[in-house]
């Protein structure tokens, strides 16, 4: 069991040692990672102590501590130079109100919404602050530390910091990647289209075979292949590159009974359909040898079930 130390200004080439607010699954995830890379991962804080010694059990020579009350929170720091604040995106602001960082000291929370602007009031203490968020989802499973190397872990933070976060990425098998302040709106967006928003997209295709009379579990069989071969192809082509279907022929004719038969069924579905083709068409412009008369039927086929909004090119959708 570790013993308190003197915080002092880290030497850049000497590994911090580690602590983590929060025993949740990205705690546990990152805690196993780091430990197993070397790091001294030194204490496990939570409102529960049960769930901190979960943590700290799987990793040698960490302490569990238990923060029941806000002002239990300041001994974090009187174990570890780095600390990571694992908790809800709500709690973010109140931890960071009720730490005692000292100058050379780092906080950092893992959120990938929440500004790093949130942790001000250890700033205000001398202590550095960032972010580092894995782009990778924890499922609470053993080998949740295993799978998530090979995954990218976006980056906010400067100096010194900027450098041992990165370190840390690059140790437990991550590509590390920087996002600039004030971003994190439109970068967590962009996450959500590669988790939940593809989530969505594979039950409106659920819902659209299920409407022509496929029970909805084997609609959800049926597309698995259809689902791997497109991303597989993705990784080794590109995105353009992987384009198919109508769009990537140029095909108006079947867009436009696409869009007629889709809207006969009431609700939004015509609309979906319209948006997302708006992005196939950018995509498939970006092909060489393009047919850009093609893809401006298509444009116009699907104008229609368009949002007035949508319907105006904007520099993102025209042809690169």
């Amino acid at each position: 069991m570790s013993t308190p130390h003197t915080p002092h200004t880290p030497n850049p080439n000497v590994r911090p040692t580690l602590g983590f607010v929060g025993a949740g699954r990205v705690a546990r995830a990152l805690a196993s990672a780091s430990a197993n890379a070397g790091y001294d991962v030194t204490v496990i804080a939570s409102r529960r102590l049960d769930a901190a010694k979960r943590v700290a059990d799987a990793t040698s020579g960490c302490r569990a501590i238990a923060i029941d009350r806000p002002e239990a929170m300041g001994a974090v720091f009187a174990h570890a130079d780095l600390v990571f604040l694992t908790v809800p995106d709500d709690a973010i602001a109140s931890c960071a109100s009720h730490l005692a960082p000292r100058a050379g000291q780092a906080l950092v929370h893992c959120s990938g919404a929440s500004e790093v602007a949130l942790l001000a009031p250890a700033a205000r203490h001398g202590a550095e602050i960032g972010g580092f968020h894995p782009l990778f989802l924890f499922a609470g499973l053993d080998d949740d530390a295993t799978r998530l190397s090979g995954s990218t872990i976006t980056i906010e933070a400067e100096g010194r910091l900027n450098e041992a976060l990165h370190a840390l990425a690059n140790a437990i098998g991550c590509r590390a990647l920087s996002i600039p302040a004030g971003e994190r709106m439109r970068y967590h967006a962009g996450a959500n289209y590669a988790a939940s928003f593809l989530l969505c997209l594979l039950e409106e295709a659920t819902q659209l075979w299920h409407a022509v009379g496929m029970p909805e579990d084997a609609a959800r069989d049926a597309m698995w292949p259809l689902v791997m071969g497109t991303l597989n192809a993705a990784r080794e082509r590109g995105l353009s590159g992987a384009l198919a279907g109508p769009v990537s022929r140029g095909d108006a004719g079947i867009v436009m009974r696409h869009t007629e038969a889709l809207a006969s069924m009431g609700g939004n579905h015509a609309t979906l359909y319209s948006l997302l083709t708006l992005r196939a068409i950018r995509l498939a412009r970006q092909r060489p040898g393009a047919d850009g008369a093609a893809l401006d039927a298509i444009a116009r086929a699907i104008a229609p079930y368009l949002p007035p909004a949508a319907a105006a090119p904007t520099p993102h959708d025209s042809a690169e």
